[in-house]
Parts: C-alpha cells; structure tokens; sequence
C-alpha cells in the first residue's frame, strides 16, 4: 500500500514538471520557427519560408483584400516577391499559448520593419505535425495609434471610393 501511494505522489509531482517542460521546448520550438520564417523572408528563400508554413495555410496581409491562400495564390505570390528581394522584420516579443493537448499554438508577436520602421502585428496558429511545428494562418497588421486612428480611417475610406470609382478593389 505505502509503495502504491509513492508511485502515485511521484507521478502527481513528476507530470507537471514534465509538461511544463515539453511546454517550454515547445514554445523554443515556435520562436525557432517564426525567426527562421522571418529570416527566410529577410533572405528571400522561398523554400524555407514556404517550408515553415502547412500545405493548406493562409497568410492574411495589411490590405483588406489580402488573404493567401497557400496553394496556388500564396506560393505565386512568394516567388514573384522573392524574386525582387524579400521583405525583412524583426520580432521585438512573442506571446504564445497551447491547446490543452498541446498540439496547436496561437501566437501574437510585435514586429518592425528593417526597411521603413514601420510597427506590425503578427498573429497566427501553429499546428504541431509529426513532431514539427508548421505556421497553417498568419496574419500581419499594421498598427495605428489610438490618436491619429480617425485621421487613417478617413485615408482609407478615400482610398476605397477611388478604388470603388476606377472599377478596382
């Protein structure tokens, strides 16, 4: 009896610390792959960004029209940027949180842009697959403070009627 009730204490203080671990490999694990997807954008290797990525994700850009498709919109999309040079941000923090089973992660990271300085919103869902962590939905913002919000809303409302009145979305 008192072996019994050993072996169920040590399990009930030993699974906590081992989830919390796999938690944190877990968690290096998607940093690892947000900075090497960045990286690969910065570089503009199509492969490994695109290898960072599921087969069916979406990329959600900063024009509202912009949702990617991964096949085929998003990969033609890649490819004809990349050839002209990738596009390059760096992470200034990450938050990330898991599913109870731990194999989805949602993630928000704040970002600026190497080329304008420019500050954006990253967020998105990271599905574990086979043991690896792949990006399947990213969405990028732009951020706008609270103060000059009504001043951006104004550019783009112009912007949408001429759009609207060119016959182009």
């Amino acid at each position: 009896m008192r072996k019994t009730i050993i072996t169920i204490l040590v399990f009930v203080l030993i699974t906590p610390i081992a989830f919390a671990q796999n938690s944190s490999e877990d968690e290096v694990a998607i940093i690892a792959v947000l900075n090497d997807f960045h990286d690969a954008a910065a570089n503009a290797d199509v492969d490994r960004y695109l290898g960072n990525m599921t087969a069916d994700a979406v990329f959600l850009g900063t024009d509202e029209w912009e949702r990617w498709p991964m096949q085929p919109e998003f990969i033609e999309y890649v490819n004809v940027r990349f050839d002209a040079g990738g596009w390059s941000y760096y992470s200034t923090n990450k938050n990330i949180s898991f599913s109870q089973d731990g194999n989805v992660a949602w993630f928000d990271e704040s970002s600026i842009s190497n080329s304008m300085g420019g500050h954006f919103r990253g967020s998105g869902v990271l599905e574990k697959i086979n043991g690896e962590w792949k990006i399947s939905h990213y969405v990028l913002s732009v951020l706008v403070y609270n103060e000059i919000s009504n001043d951006v809303m104004e550019l783009i409302t112009v912007e949408r009627e001429t759009r609207e009145n060119q016959g182009r979305n």
